[in-house]
C-alpha cells in the first residue's frame, strides 16, 4: 500500500533529519509524523487524522500546547489540504512527507496508488503532472529542498522518459 506503516516510517526518519538540521521540535514533529496519515481512508485525512491525534495524544498525557501543535503539524500537511503551516514542526512535517512522493520511491508509491485505485499508466502520468512535479517548489525548510534536488530531477527523468517511450508527446 502507498500509506502504509513504511510510509510512515520513512516519513518519521525524513521529519527527524529535517527537524534536527533546522532546529525545530523533534518530539513534536516524530509525534506529528506517526499520526499523520491514521485516518487515511478518509476524504479530508488530514482534518480527521488531526482529530484523532487529539484524542490519542489527551488519552496519554500530553498538555494542550503540544497536542495543538502536533494537531497543527497534522492538519497541514497535506497537498490537497491547502492549510498553511505556520510553525516550523508544521512545515517540517509537510516537507517529510513530499519527500515521500518524489524520487524514486514517491515513483514507486504512485504506482502502487494507482494499482490499488485500479488507475493506468496514463492517469498516473497527470497524478506526476498535477502533483508530484510540482512538490518541490512547495517545500519549506532548506534542508527539504537540497534533498528535492535530486530526487525531483529522477523523476522528472522517469516522467519524460515513460512518456517517450509511451509516444506521448505532452499530456497536459
Amino acid at each position: 500500500m502507498a500509506h502504509d506503516r513504511d510510509h510512515v516510517e520513512r516519513v518519521k526518519r525524513i521529519a527527524r533529519f529535517l527537524a534536527e538540521r533546522e532546529g525545530a521540535n523533534v518530539e513534536i514533529v516524530l509525534k506529528a509524523a506517526e499520526l499523520h496519515d491514521i485516518a487515511r481512508d478518509c476524504e479530508n485525512h488530514a482534518i480527521e487524522s488531526a482529530r484523532i491525534a487529539e484524542t490519542i495524544l489527551r488519552q496519554q498525557g500530553f498538555d494542550e500546547e503540544f497536542i495543538n501543535s502536533v494537531k497543527h503539524a497534522i492538519e497541514a500537511h497535506s497537498f490537497s489540504g491547502k492549510i498553511e503551516p505556520r510553525t516550523l514542526e508544521a512545515k517540517v512535517l509537510s516537507d517529510a512527507d513530499k519527500l515521500d512522493a518524489i524520487g524514486a520511491i514517491g515513483i514507486a508509491r504512485a504506482f502502487i496508488f494507482s494499482g490499488e485505485k485500479k488507475r493506468g499508466i496514463e492517469e498516473t502520468l497527470r497524478h506526476f503532472e498535477e502533483k508530484l512535479l510540482k512538490l518541490k517548489d512547495q517545500l519549506y525548510t532548506e534542508t527539504a529542498k537540497r534533498i528535492a534536488e535530486k530526487r525531483h530531477s529522477f523523476l522528472r527523468d522517469f516522467y519524460e522518459e515513460i512518456k517517450r517511450e509511451l509516444g506521448f508527446e505532452d499530456l497536459r
